[in-house]
């Protein structure tokens, strides 16, 4: 009797990029991880073209792996709704997961890739944890810098930045989005090794 053909393993990736949709949105600080997921998925040619997940989503082949690159429409605080729909779907580990997002305690401009960890004070992460169940994947945060004194936190993360900090801003968003195509291709220590600091 023939034998069944072995159907062969598919890896993959869901690089997903936090933020909040709309026009009044688009380059504020809170928007970091949406302004990186996009610059990733345009430099490996892939269009957010579907609709699916409650979110925004580009596909590509990058690596010898399939690659999704999901923007939540949900709005920052229920982020986690739309990431365990799109595990749930591929049927994927979290381990698979990359998040980029904002983070206040970071200087400006700066990159931070961890292995894993908890949200901090960062909701869409707490989002996240609460609705999988895991911290156990990678995460790239971009500083965004402390705000003033006696400024409302909110106010801050959902305002933009001054001309002279814009252009930092968007460099550490284009950079946080290599370093999540660094970490399918080389793997997390190598992209840490490149980027952190």
């Amino acid at each position: 009797m023939p034998k069944k053909p072995v159907k062969e393993k598919i890896w993959m990736w869901i690089v997903v990029g936090l933020g909040n949709p709309g026009k009044e949105y688009e380059k504020s600080r809170h928007n970091a991880g949406y302004l990186a997921v996009s610059a990733a998925a345009r430099s490996v040619g892939a269009r957010f073209i579907r609709r699916r997940f409650e979110s925004v989503v580009a596909e590509t082949q990058y690596n010898g792996e399939k690659v999704v690159f999901v923007k939540p429409r949900t709005y920052m605080n229920a982020s986690g709704r739309a990431v365990r729909a799109a595990l749930s779907y591929y049927r994927l580990d979290p381990s698979r997961l990359i998040v980029i997002y904002d983070d206040v305690d970071l200087e400006l401009g700066k990159l931070r890739i961890r292995a894993s960890g908890s949200a901090g004070t960062h909701n869409g992460m707490r989002s996240i944890l609460s609705e999988t169940g895991s911290g156990g994947f990678p995460r790239i945060r971009i500083g965004i810098g402390k705000q003033p004194e006696r400024m409302d936190l909110a106010d801050y993360v959902l305002g933009k930045f001054g001309k002279e900090e814009a252009g930092v801003f968007s460099l550490a968003c284009e950079r946080a989005g290599e370093a999540a195509l660094a970490v399918i291709r080389e793997g997390i220590a190598a992209a840490q090794s490149r980027y952190n600091g």
